[in-house]
């Protein structure tokens, strides 16, 4: 089932979010739920506190070649157990942020640790756009937005076009 995704300014996406204890049936189908949503959206990653689900939970797919499998990733509880010194600059957008897009620093390489589907404990290294939205979704799971490496100046203009953004959205 697809979800509502917020957009930013909401108080809920600045929030830290709780551990997973266990990976139940109902939580599996919220991540086919997560999975429906970025694909439709269309983005490469997603947070459950985007769709306002306060739960260390993301979905990623960073495969973006016409013709190539996709690879669709459920973490839960993700987190870095390394980065690389070496940094990337990526120019990062958010599907709680829409049609706002800047460039953003990151380590280039990550080691992510995280829980299946299944339960199971999983870890690899990512690279390239897989590091940076790995990292970017685990940000989320901490309250922060990728605006929030940004200057304060550029910051306040994406917020203002948000909630105006919003305030279009509300009147329909």
């Amino acid at each position: 089932m697809k979800r509502t995704i917020l957009i930013h300014p909401d108080p809920r996406l600045k929030k830290v979010c709780a551990v997973v204890p266990d990976v139940s049936d109902a939580m599996r189908a919220l991540a086919d739920d997560m999975l429906e949503t970025m694909y439709d959206a269309p983005g490469v990653g997603l947070a459950a506190p985007q769709i306002g689900v306060m739960e260390r939970l993301v979905v990623l797919d960073c495969v973006k070649e016409d013709g190539e499998k996709p690879r669709p990733l459920v973490m839960f509880n993700p987190e870095i157990i390394s980065s690389s010194d070496e940094t990337n600059v990526y120019e990062e957008g958010c599907l709680s942020i829409p049609e706002q897009y800047a460039e953003v620093t990151r380590p280039k390489e990550v080691e992510v640790a995280w829980m299946d589907r299944d339960g199971n404990a999983q870890r690899e290294v990512f690279d390239g756009l897989w590091a940076t939205c790995a990292q970017h979704e685990i940000d989320h799971l901490d309250g922060k937005l990728f605006i929030d490496y940004l200057k304060p100046l550029k910051r306040q203009m994406i917020t203002r076009k948000m909630q105006k953004l919003k305030r279009e959205m509300a009147r329909g």
